[in-house]
């Protein structure tokens, strides 16, 4: 949740609270019923507000044909998962998905070392990616420095962590794969820290995949849209990556960073909820 999202949140549930403090004004009989009803009703809506870009927006607005003008000569489409653009009759439609592959970035990070092999192969694998895609599609890498000193206390707290729960997972005599999986975790905490250590300042990254699709006619540019998706969603999973779709408020942002990048990276990951 973005900061604006945050004082909205506040501000409206404050209303809310004054209101039930009010209900005593309404005396007795049906309408402090019906009253409490309607603030309940209100704070169950605001509440749901926050997550309205994944689930309840593009369901309100695919039901009431509802579209967006984000630029001029383009319209987010009503189901609010692509960019549509009408150049002289032809449809041009551009779609977004997350594409996180930060465990191919940080070889060292990985701890099991039977992983070690596929991630070394990750160029070659790439490489016939893109020789089996015939269509363009943009890989974006959005980066920024983040405070190292703030990172670093981070990371220290998560290691303090990991290790009070290897103590305990060794006093409760915890099985193997318990144990196992914690000391995995420990060891790239403590990678981190190390590269920290010697001098490496630590980079906060946004990946996604841009595509366009085009017909001559809005249906006809939106299922080409769709098996675009489709056959990156099926490319990509060489990488063992899960791809989403990308809806709603941060398509919007998305398309935005195509004419202007974010002034600093806490603005950039405020806008985000589907990338760690």
């Amino acid at each position: 949740m973005d900061e604006e999202g945050a004082i909205f949140l506040i501000f409206s549930l404050m209303l809310m609270l004054i209101a039930f403090s009010m209900l005593s004004s309404f005396g007795k009989g049906i309408y402090p019923i019906i009253a409490v009803l309607i603030l309940v009703l209100g704070v169950v809506m605001i509440l749901a507000l926050n997550w309205a870009d994944f689930i309840i927006m593009p369901g309100i607005t695919s039901m009431l044909g509802i579209t967006f003008q984000p630029a001029n000569n383009y319209y987010i489409t009503k189901r609010q998962d692509a960019v549509v653009k009408n150049v002289s009759g032809l449809f041009y439609a551009t779609g977004y998905v997350t594409a996180n592959i930060f465990g191919y970035l940080f070889k060292e990070e990985s701890a099991p070392e039977e992983d070690e092999e596929r991630l070394m192969l990750a160029p070659e694998s790439y490489e016939r990616l893109v020789m089996n895609i015939d269509f363009p599609y943009k890989f974006h890498v959005i980066s920024s420095g983040m405070d190292i000193q703030n990172v670093r206390d981070e990371l220290e707290g998560k290691r303090s962590y990991q290790e009070f729960e290897m103590s305990r997972a060794l006093q409760g005599n915890a099985n193997e794969v318990t144990i196992t999986d914690i000391q995995r975790k420990m060891n790239v905490v403590q990678a981190k820290i190390d590269r920290i250590s010697k001098g490496e300042k630590p980079i906060a990254t946004l990946m996604y995949i841009e595509t366009t699709a085009i017909g001559v006619s809005e249906k006809a540019a939106f299922d080409a849209l769709e098996e675009q998706v489709k056959r990156l969603q099926v490319a990509f999973s060489a990488f063992d990556l899960e791809l989403r779709r990308i809806v709603g408020r941060e398509l919007y942002t998305l398309f935005q960073f195509n004419f202007a990048l974010p002034v600093s990276f806490a603005e950039e990951a405020s806008q985000f909820n589907q990338q760690s």
